[in-house]
């Protein structure tokens, strides 16, 4: 027997047996609040949607959002259930193939991009994002998002395994490569830098899961940035978006987008203004059933009804964390870390964008926006992690997390289970 495999021995021996068990049901509760809300709202305002593009000279019907909602919801919900059922080794089998069928449909997305302005692709604003599928479209950076998740889980749950999650040329290069790639074809591609940070999102919150040392982070945090500064500079529609957010000129049409969301946000007050009673999702706001959801929301229910909002969303989150923590397998461990960051940086980037916290960009909020493609691949990773809570560890964590002192108590991703104390170490 090699060293290596008598050490894979050694720790399988200590690890503690986990039986399958009842998942946690409580992820099926907040995202389906979530879902509900959603599909309120867009109830409300989807005629009133479909008139104003009526008068612009389309041929919708009254019902046209809803059913096509309804449609995606239920390819999400399929795919939840899929995702919930499937035994977890069918994702180990074929998470190369998920990869490489994400960056194949990205970079077959790119090409027909330079000869096609419609038909198969579908362009907007100059960036080229969509698969015109006919009923729908797709959006093939989701997939890569999503084979990102389970590729990047199962790489370094490997290097936790062999100690070699710091390992420059063994860990961090090939990783970086893989992140840089795919950073190419989203954000440079594409031109969708909202879904290049949330997916930037999800590998920062796996590698800090993983142990990666304080260095590294500050390492690769600086890389980030300076990649992210080198993108903008060199995108025109970029630096326009970055001066906008910076300028105090509210009058220059620049800034229209983020000042209908204000007028929506603060026209909602305290308790909101009801259900149909709004004006700017009717024309006035961009993106209002997309990306903009976030200010409807707050002009449909108000300050109130935001921070409920905001409450179940952080509800949820805290339960990906909870799961995280009571898992012994380090892949399945980052796969709901990577979980948690997708989720989160769609908040947050979304929530930013919406309030004038941040620059505008596009990006979804999970659940509530309208829209397939995010909806299906976040149902399914969600699914996934619903599979994965059927397989963490009880006993002992609440009544050590009692005997803790401060200087103890861990951080994100820092179990305290003894089986898998180890590799969070590494």
């Amino acid at each position: 027997m090699t060293p290596r495999r008598a050490v894979n021995a050694v720790r399988e021996a200590v690890t503690p047996l986990v039986r399958r068990h009842r998942p946690d049901y409580r992820l099926v509760v907040f995202m389906g609040i979530l879902v509900l809300i959603g599909l309120v709202v867009l109830f409300a305002i989807s005629p009133y949607r479909v008139e104003s593009i009526n008068l612009e000279g389309g041929t919708l019907d009254q019902a046209h959002f809803m059913q096509r909602q309804i449609v995606y919801l239920l390819v999400g919900v399929a795919a939840f259930i899929f995702a919930t059922v499937v035994p977890l080794t069918f994702w180990k089998r074929f998470t190369n193939k998920i990869l490489l069928l994400g960056l194949a449909a990205c970079l077959l997305l790119a090409f027909l991009g330079l000869f096609m302005d419609d038909g198969l692709v579908i362009k907007a604003g100059g960036a080229t994002r969509w698969f015109n599928l006919g009923v729908s479209s797709f959006q093939p950076a989701e997939l890569l998002k999503f084979g990102m998740l389970l590729f990047i889980a199962g790489f370094l749950g490997r290097r936790i395994q062999q100690g070699k999650v710091n390992h420059l040329q063994e860990t961090l290069i090939p990783l970086g490569l893989l992140v840089g790639v795919a950073s190419l074809f989203v954000i440079v591609l594409q031109k969708d830098m909202g879904t290049g940070i949330t997916m930037l999102g999800m590998v920062a919150a796996m590698l800090f899961s993983a142990g990666l040392n304080k260095r590294l982070i500050a390492m690769a945090a600086l890389a980030a940035v300076g990649a992210g500064l080198l993108l903008i500079v060199t995108s025109p529609h970029r630096i326009e978006r970055v001066t906008t957010f910076l300028s105090s000129n509210s009058s220059d049409a620049a800034s229209y987008h983020i000042n209908q969301a204000a007028i929506a946000l603060g026209s909602g007050g305290f308790f909101g203004l009801g259900l149909g009673h709004g004006v700017q999702a009717f024309g006035y706001l961009p993106e209002a059933l997309n990306d903009s959801i976030f200010a409807v929301l707050g002009e449909t229910f108000g300050f109130v009804g935001l921070v409920v909002i905001l409450a179940i969303f952080a509800a949820l989150l805290l339960r990906l964390l909870k799961i995280q923590d009571h898992i012994v397998d380090p892949t399945w461990c980052l796969v709901v870390s990577g979980a948690f960051g997708l989720m989160a940086t769609h908040v947050i980037v979304n929530v930013g964008a919406m309030t004038g916290v941040f620059p505008l960009t596009g990006v979804t909020l999970p659940f509530l926006s309208f829209g397939g493609t995010s909806l299906l691949f976040m149902m399914l990773s969600l699914g996934l992690v619903l599979q994965i809570s059927r397989y963490t560890t009880h006993g002992s964590s609440t009544k050590e997390a009692d005997n803790e002192d401060s200087q103890r108590r861990r951080g994100f991703g820092r179990t305290r289970h003894a089986g898998s104390r180890s590799f969070k170490r590494a």
